[in-house]
Order: structure tokens, then C-alpha cells, then sequence
């Protein structure tokens, strides 16, 4: 069996942000358990589904971003006993931490919508959550001008569910400048009654939508696709509905956490199967020496790239508490939901657990577009991921 001291399960922000932190603040023995041989910077993949950036803007060798000092073991984890904090890989391996850290994101779960992976293969769906299928997503939309374009924003868990929104509203933003918006039938579909839950943020997409003409379909899921004929069936508390001959949805498919969390017993429940976690420390409610942070733990705030950064910084304050015998710090479930209203205003949405703004600039209102706020996300933030983030500076 290899023994680590810090054996972190996930190679995306979480994973490779922590082990460098941790190795930046003096821990000798930290491992990272990934298989992927790209790391990707992915909230860029909306702006590569509006033609804003491609692939390579956000890709790079694993092996780049994985820190000096840290071992990589490109494998991926088939169980895990958390009575030994251990867990065994695909290759067959067995590995071992005094301390455990789960952070492997969300994967997606096509069989809860029957036929959309079929709709992919198609080429009439894609979206910008879906790696592979991302730069499909730009070259259909900017060529629609006309017919029925559906968009779909992801029910919880989903990584940012909001952010679903940026190639709709880009995409709408770039059909009203070339005169086809009128011809296309755009709808939304929101597995919620708003896009948000936040007032502020919601009153202003509201207005957004309305100023586009956007059909918005509310507390609506996808309950099937018939890849064949182009439709999708739509299910809410007003009953079914069918979008029939549709030219293009960027249909966001459902996630779920991986399933060896659940079969390990560290979930609460088996769907959708997150770590279940003190929200506020990040430690397991079960296990002392196992500790979650990412979309697949269970943190009662909404799911971000951006709140990996409070997490991170916490997670390693508490790592270091609890081996002293100190009070564990709290994570007060900041979190970001970075909309485009247009291809050049974005709006932050910093938000605590409770909804309280939380803008990371003080004195600037989080839910108040600007070009200044769209140029950071855009190329600002990128920058700072990869010089500063994965270098362990949260």
C-alpha cells in the first residue's frame, strides 16, 4: 500500500490549487490522484461557445500544472474505505493518507435524460459543459437565422448552473446585431422559477430575457429527447411539454457525484451522491481524516469555480488547525455566478450562503454589468488561474 500524507482524490482547481497551497505552507507528502492527461480552465468554455476563445485558451498538459514536489498518480479511483482512508484505483493499485481530501468534481449522468447523448452524437445538441462537444457549440449558433433554438439550464448539482446562461444571452446579443434575432424562436428552459435565486440578479435577466424575446419556461426539466425527430419533452408542475423541430439545443445534460462517494458511505443520500461535509470546516460528519471541498461536496451554497478559491484557503488553514489541536476556520459559502448579459457586460453575482452580497472589490455592486467585470472574466481571471490559483496564492 503507498502512504501519503495528503492524499487529494481530483486533479481539476480544487485538486491541484490545494496541493499546491499545501505544499507552499510546509507539507512534505502530497498526492494527487487524476487520470486525465489536460487540465482545463473551464469557465472558459462558455466564451468558446460564443466564439470569444478556443480550446487551447484553456488547456494544458496535466503535467504542467501539477507543482513541483507533488506526486501525480494519473489513475482513477474505483472505491474508497474510509475506515483506512484508502482507496483503490482502476489500475489496481491501493493508496493511502493520513489525511483524505475529495474533490473530483461532478460527472454527467445522461441516462436521466433519455436520448440527449444520442441528440450529441447527431450534431443538433451540444453545450458548453461538455468538453468534447464545446466547439460545435459557436459554429451552429452563429449560422442559425432561423427556426427553434432551445437552451437548458442544469438542475443541482451542476457546476454553476447559471453560467448556462452566457452562450444564450452572448448568442442572442450576436443574432440582434445582424438583424436574424427576430426569426428565431429562442427558449429557455430553467429547472427553477428564476435564473438566480437572487433578487437583484433576477430582476435584471428578467428584464434581459424579456429585451431579447426570450421564451422562459420555468421550474422545467428535460424529461426525454427524441434525438431523431429533433424534439424535446419538457416536464414541470403544469405538466409535459414538447419543443418539436428544433434546429439547435445547447441542452446541458444532469451530473451526479461519482458513484464509489455513495458506495463508501460518504454521502447523505445516494442521489446525487455528495460528500456529506460541515459546510462551514469542509470536514467529513463521518470520518476525521476525510475532508471535501468542490462541486461534490455537500457545502449548501450553489457550485462554482470561482468559491473553490474561500474553500481552498480554508480547507488548508483547517488541515493545519487540526493537526495542532486548534479551532477549525469557517467558509461563510461565498460563491460567484458570473452571467454575460451581452458579448461585452457581465455581471458577478457574489453572493455568502445566505445571499448577502459579497463583492471580492468592496464597494462595488455584484449584481451591476460592466465591461471592466467581462474583460477580467474573460481575460483577466485566466491569468490569474494560471499564474497565481494553481500555483497554490488563494
Amino acid at each position: 500500500m503507498e502512504r501519503h500524507e495528503v492524499l487529494i482524490i481530483g486533479g481539476g482547481n480544487a485538486g491541484i490549487s490545494l496541493a499546491a497551497r499545501l505544499l507552499r505552507d510546509g507539507v512534505r507528502d502530497v498526492a494527487v490522484v487524476a487520470p486525465q492527461p489536460v487540465h482545463r480552465y473551464k469557465p472558459l468554455l462558455n466564451y468558446v461557445g460564443a466564439g470569444e476563445a478556443t480550446m487551447a485558451d484553456l488547456e494544458r498538459p496535466m503535467a504542467d500544472v501539477v507543482p513541483d514536489g507533488c506526486t501525480w498518480i494519473r489513475d482513477a479511483v474505483e472505491s474508497v474505505d474510509p475506515a483506512t482512508a484508502s482507496v483503490r484505483t482502476r489500475g489496481g493499485r491501493t493508496l493511502s493518507g493520513s489525511t483524505l481530501v475529495v474533490c473530483p468534481g461532478l460527472v454527467e449522468d445522461w441516462d436521466a435524460t433519455p436520448g440527449l447523448l444520442q441528440a450529441y452524437a447527431d450534431g443538433w445538441a451540444a453545450s458548453t459543459y461538455v468538453p468534447g462537444s464545446t466547439p460545435q457549440v459557436w459554429p451552429r449558433l452563429s449560422t442559425l437565422s432561423s427556426g427553434s433554438v432551445v437552451f437548458t439550464v442544469p438542475p443541482e448539482p451542476a457546476s454553476c448552473g447559471p453560467t448556462a446562461l452566457k452562450p444564450l444571452l452572448m448568442a442572442c446579443d450576436h443574432w440582434r446585431r445582424t438583424g436574424v434575432l427576430p426569426s428565431l424562436d429562442v427558449t429557455l428552459v430553467l429547472p427553477a422559477a428564476t435564473a438566480t435565486g437572487l433578487p437583484e440578479a433576477d430582476a435584471l435577466l428578467e428584464r434581459t430575457f424579456e429585451g431579447y424575446g426570450i421564451e422562459v419556461i420555468r421550474e422545467a426539466r428535460t424529461e426525454r429527447v427524441d434525438w431523431d425527430v429533433h424534439a424535446l419533452t419538457l416536464t414541470s408542475p403544469t405538466g409535459r411539454r414538447v419543443l418539436e423541430d428544433v434546429a439547435f439545443a445547447h441542452a446541458v445534460p444532469h451530473y451526479r457525484a461519482p458513484a464509489w462517494i455513495a458506495d463508501a458511505g460518504l454521502a447523505a443520500d445516494a442521489a446525487p451522491g455528495l460528500v456529506d461535509v460541515d459546510p462551514e470546516t469542509l470536514r467529513s460528519r463521518r470520518h476525521e481524516s476525510i475532508w471535501a471541498i468542490g462541486d461534490a461536496a455537500d457545502l449548501a451554497t450553489r457550485p462554482s469555480g470561482g468559491a473553490l478559491r474561500k474553500q481552498v484557503d480554508v480547507l488548508a488553514r483547517n488541515l493545519a488547525a487540526s493537526a495542532r489541536g486548534r479551532s477549525l476556520h469557517r467558509y461563510d459559502g461565498y460563491t460567484v455566478m458570473p452571467i454575460t448579459v451581452s458579448r461585452r457586460k457581465l455581471m458577478l453575482n457574489e453572493v455568502d450562503r445566505d445571499g448577502r452580497p459579497s463583492p471580492s472589490v468592496p464597494f462595488v455592486d455584484p449584481f451591476e454589468p460592466h465591461r471592466w467585470s467581462w474583460l477580467f472574466d474573460r481575460y483577466g481571471l485566466p491569468q490569474v488561474y494560471w499564474r497565481r490559483i494553481l500555483r497554490g496564492n488563494v
